[in-house]
């Protein structure tokens, strides 16, 4: 398969952002999105700071990009890059309905690795207390621990500080 848009391969990587949908994403751009997309770029390929272009929407909390990645079959849960996991990008940069979204479409809300650890934890840790009831609603395991401040609750204690 050709992965070249105007000559230029869409699938190279791109140092920090990972490859051109991973850039698309991050600044938002819709348009970029859905043309890549067209061009059958791999949805799901990984690397770069975000590990992923889902993990990159929902970091910068472009909503309509994660639904159009979402209808695109995208791996709600691929894991990687700094945040380690979607969920754990949303809820640390509190995008509630981004975090409802990825529950609407099966995420795992225990997935773990990443800076914080876990969603739940980067919500603790940034104090989005919304964030952090939805997640409960969810089954989300509170008792997991990590490295950057301990458990879920330490977290919170520490977004006190």
């Amino acid at each position: 398969m050709d992965c070249s848009l105007y000559g230029i391969s869409i699938e190279h990587e791109a140092g920090e952002s990972g490859n051109a949908l991973q850039t698309a994403a991050i600044q938002g751009s819709k348009d970029t999105v859905q043309l890549l997309l067209e061009h059958q770029v791999d949805v799901n390929a990984q690397g770069g700071y975000y590990g992923n272009a889902l993990q990159a929407a929902c970091r910068r909390g472009h909503r309509d990009i994660v639904i159009l990645l979402l209808e695109n079959q995208v791996n709600v849960n691929a894991e990687g890059g700094q945040y380690g996991n979607a969920f754990q990008a949303a809820a640390y940069t509190g995008h509630e309905d981004i975090v409802q979204l990825l529950l609407d479409h099966k995420g795992d809300v225990n997935a773990q690795g990443g800076y914080y650890g876990s969603a739940l934890k980067a919500a603790s840790r940034s104090g989005y207390q919304d964030i952090v009831q939805l997640l409960l609603d969810h089954k989300v395991n509170g008792n997991t621990r990590g490295e950057q401040h301990g458990n879920a609750l330490e977290a919170a204690a520490y977004a006190e500080l």
